[in-house]
């Protein structure tokens, strides 16, 4: 069986045709969360705000977990995932934010 052709990797975010994987998810031990695409209910963009632009690892509003990414401040895109059967939405900047939604756009159409 071979791997899943990867859409987007910017090392901390993977997306290929059946799952988002998020490094540095987990506190504290650093490890990535893997959710599948038959997961996800649905998305959202927003311009990254204060209140999470400084959240390097962690929650800033109870609601959404960030992954550990140093290089966030300077980031300008949080994409926020809600997931069946999790409280916690997964909430992420990736690098090249037009990049990522237009390949998420592709495996995951918004309802």
């Amino acid at each position: 069986m071979s791997a899943p052709h990867q859409y987007y990797d910017d090392g901390l975010i993977q997306l290929d045709r059946e799952a988002i994987t998020l490094r540095r998810y987990h506190f504290p031990s650093g490890t990535a969360k893997v959710i599948p695409l038959r997961d996800i209910r649905t998305y959202k963009t927003e311009s990254l705000n204060v209140l999470h632009r400084f959240r390097l690892w962690g929650s800033s509003d109870l609601r959404r977990w960030l992954p550990l990414d140093v290089g966030r401040p300077l980031r300008s895109t949080l994409v926020t995932l809600e997931v069946d059967g999790s409280y916690w939405r997964p909430a992420f900047t990736p690098a090249d934010p037009e990049k990522f939604t237009q390949m998420l756009a592709e495996v995951l159409p918004r309802p």
